[in-house]
């Protein structure tokens, strides 16, 4: 599966949420327009078998599933790619490791050279972030929005936008330069499909 070339990037919030709970928020934010979603479970209980359905959940709506640092787990699981932060390894492993049709995305938080770098070693995305105050991210560097007009100009590569996005801020950092919006928080809301709609409105 491709990697979109532009849209709503849903995060996966798994904090006290059973994995029921949260199959139904992710078809609600599929259904509401997300284009791509990435499991992130900083506190794993049964990451193997939420992977597992988010997968085919995802495959339903023709979405594509990134796991997030975790190369291995994405193998296991026939996810379709892998999001690599700076202390997740290589682009090179991951793509030895998963194969050439995986989807492979790196965190190059307020680095242009990062991001050519990236895409020099076989990277299909990169994200740039936070943009914004974010309660996923509190102690995320911040990121300039100067950053994706530079990137915009050089890469070819999707861009990713991440960091406490809304609705009225991220317009935003789409006419900077990003294609897609990666959000966590601002999605899964007591109504996630209508949260999602909203954000695909940007686009």
């Amino acid at each position: 599966m491709k990697f979109p070339a532009r849209g709503l990037y849903a995060i996966t919030q798994t904090d006290n949420k059973s994995i029921a709970t949260l199959l139904r928020e992710v078809e609600q934010v599929l259904s509401g327009g997300a284009v791509v979603v990435q499991y992130r479970d900083k506190n794993p209980k049964n990451a193997r078998l939420l992977a597992s359905e988010l997968a085919k959940l995802c495959h339903q709506y023709h979405a594509p599933l990134i796991i997030n640092d975790d190369v291995e787990l994405a193998l296991q699981v026939a996810a379709d790619g892998v999001h690599l932060g700076k202390e997740d390894g290589a682009v090179a492993h991951a793509r030895q490791r998963l194969g050439n049709d995986a989807i492979i995305g790196v965190s190059c938080y307020n680095s242009v050279d990062r991001a050519i770098a990236a895409q020099r070693d076989g990277a299909d995305y990169v994200a740039f972030g936070r943009f914004f105050t974010s309660s996923s991210k509190p102690l995320a560097a911040p990121a300039d929005i100067n950053t994706l007009h530079e990137a915009k100009r050089v890469l070819t590569v999707p861009i990713v936008a991440i960091g406490g996005i809304l609705p009225d801020n991220g317009g935003q950092l789409l006419n900077a330069g990003a294609d897609l919006l990666a959000v966590i928080g601002g999605l899964f809301t007591a109504q996630p499909e209508h949260a999602a709609r909203a954000y695909r409105d940007l686009f």
